[in-house]
């Protein structure tokens, strides 16, 4: 079994919770990083909540994300279009 790569998300209360990411990916045209990321506790039930954020490296430490919403429709769709990827080449 693969090791996933994880991350702690504090919410608007400070509470940590703990994320396995799906996949990043970047967009060339923006110069813009994305991860797709669903709760560790829900990672092996077969239907899943999926967050997805900008983020950007911290340039000291490249553990440290800043993670930003995603606010547009257009990056909304990308989101969507590459999960669709994702889900496609991970049932094959």
């Amino acid at each position: 079994m693969d090791e996933k790569e994880r991350i702690i998300i504090p919410d608007e209360n400070g509470e940590e919770h703990l994320f396995d990411i799906l996949f990043t990916f970047d967009v060339d045209e923006t110069e813009k990083s994305y991860l797709v990321a669903v709760p560790a506790e829900q990672a092996e039930e077969e239907e899943q909540e999926v967050f997805a954020f900008r983020f950007e490296e911290n340039e000291q430490n490249e553990d440290d994300l800043t993670l930003y919403q995603i606010e547009t429709d257009e990056e909304w769709d990308m989101i969507e279009e590459m999960l669709a990827t994702f889900t496609d080449s991970d049932e094959e």
